[in-house]
């Protein structure tokens, strides 16, 4: 699917649109390699066989694991800007990590848009409310209020 295009002195017409990322597997490998660069090799992200003995009965992903995953979830879901010459992250206001993501799920992020801010003739400030849903679980991995900033050529 091919990502829409916004004109930036359009974006505050998209605030409260809701975006959809496409699903993204959360296996064994991907958790081991995120604890291999991190260093957190914990057992519970690592060790299938003493993490069934856990309430988790399994491995799960590490929170900074399915946090990072917002980066390329917002690449499959979020609209480009028209002129955007570079985005990056302006930080978050708040992160929750509200339930665990097993190893084998498949995990997709809901990105409302909140608020638009020009800061500059050049620079957006875009807000989102992101939750990433886990498929079948009731309850989100996570919820942020994330802030970005496209800066325009």
């Amino acid at each position: 699917m091919e990502r829409q295009t916004i004109a930036a002195g359009e974006l505050a017409q998209h605030v409260g649109q809701v975006f959809h990322s496409h699903w993204f597997v959360v296996d064994q490998g991907r958790i081991d390699a995120f604890a291999t660069v991190t260093e957190d090799e914990q057992f519970i992200h690592v060790d299938p066989e003493r993490a069934s003995a856990t309430p988790f009965g399994g491995t799960v992903a590490h929170g900074f694991l399915t946090l990072s995953l917002l980066s390329p979830m917002a690449y499959s879901a979020l609209p480009q800007i028209e002129g955007v010459a570079m985005g990056v992250n302006y930080g978050f206001e708040r992160i929750r990590f509200l339930h665990p993501v097993r190893s084998g799920s498949r995990v997709r992020a809901r990105f409302t848009l909140v608020a638009v801010t020009q800061r500059s003739e050049r620079e957006w400030q875009l807000t989102y409310d992101v939750s990433v849903e886990i498929e079948g679980a009731h309850k989100p991995a996570l919820a942020a209020t994330w802030l970005t900033m496209q800066v325009t050529a």
